[in-house]
């Protein structure tokens, strides 16, 4: 006798009890990209939906994410000045920290993941200091400044600290900075396997992050690694992260899965601009149908294996779920 697979998705209220993967708001950590000035509220064209704000508009923000459920967001600084060195990222002053310190006092309810890496403030757009002789990042003295980083974060009130550089040893450096300032407790995210990927062009408009020469390949991953990939996040899990990630998602879902089943910890996937983009486009074109790829899309990521998913979505998706 052949199985009959069917009989139990014949009744919609049987499939539903049967329903293995489930999706929820408390699933979700929304990007927000932080701008100086006031009243600025500056969509951008490569991400319809997105928006650089200023403070201001970022507290407004969070009063609308909260009626929907979200109290999770991961911010981004888009500072006046960029020098050589970020600076800054390692001002006391800068874009990141007054932006904590405001959302923090106006939301203390809401959990503020900050985004560590120096692409945003360099001139350059690298994720680091350079070494002029190998023109790329110097590992070693970007592991000091991310150290310096965090801690001017955590001193302004993040609640998570989210390293995104792909700096060699960047979780012992951050790890050692954090608990030698008194922030033992402080979690860190780690972006544990993160490759060099096209899906990040529409960020970079957002964030004005582009590179002025070269790209990113001699620190983010090759795309075409997978064994690679899951030993990156096993030794961030060495180092002591809290939590691990994937970036990008959609196309790595493979990756998701293997670090899942080697490593202990739970699990981030970043659904990054350039798949967020593509389903604006193709639902403008007509040729899907956008809610139901949007959800499906995030339903794959947690079947794959994510318990977190970091998603300019996560307004549109919360609202489906609250129906």
């Amino acid at each position: 006798m052949f199985a009959r697979f069917r009989r139990k998705r014949i009744n919609p209220v049987l499939r539903d009890l049967l329903q293995e993967t489930h999706l929820s708001v408390n699933d979700f950590i929304y990007p927000l990209f932080s701008k100086s000035g006031e009243g600025i509220k500056e969509e951008v064209a490569s991400m319809p939906g997105v928006f650089q704000m200023s403070i201001d508009e970022i507290i407004k923000e969070c009063d609308a994410l909260k009626k929907l459920g979200i109290y999770a967001i991961i911010l981004f600084g888009i500072p006046k000045v960029k020098d050589s060195v970020g600076s800054d990222a390692l001002c006391e002053h800068g874009i990141i920290a007054e932006t904590v310190r405001a959302v923090k006092a106006a939301h203390p309810d809401m959990f503020v993941v900050t985004d560590l890496c120096f692409c945003e403030y360099t001139d350059h757009g690298h994720c680091g200091v350079l070494d002029p002789v190998l023109e790329t990042v110097d590992n070693d003295i970007t592991l000091g400044n991310l150290a310096k980083q965090a801690v001017i974060h955590a001193k302004a009130g993040a609640d998570m600290i989210a390293p995104s550089g792909m700096m060699d040893g960047m979780i012992t450096a951050i790890r050692e900075g954090l608990d030698g300032a008194g922030f033992e407790n402080l979690p860190v995210m780690s972006y544990s396997t993160k490759f060099a990927s096209a899906y990040y062009g529409p960020f970079r408009d957002v964030a004005e992050s582009s590179p002025s020469f070269g790209d990113r390949r001699s620190y983010q991953m090759n795309p075409a690694n997978r064994n690679e990939a899951i030993l990156e996040s096993i030794e961030d899990e060495k180092e002591g992260a809290d939590i691990l990630m994937v970036k990008p998602a959609l196309a790595y879902l493979d990756i998701v899965r293997d670090i899942k089943n080697n490593t202990s910890l739970p699990l981030a996937v970043y659904n990054v601009s350039g798949e967020y983009s593509m389903l604006k486009m193709a639902a403008k074109a007509g040729v899907i149908d956008y809610e139901k790829v949007m959800m499906e899309t995030l339903l794959g990521f947690k079947r794959a294996g994510a318990d977190i998913i970091i998603t300019y979505h996560a307004k549109e998706a919360a609202l489906l779920l609250q129906k």
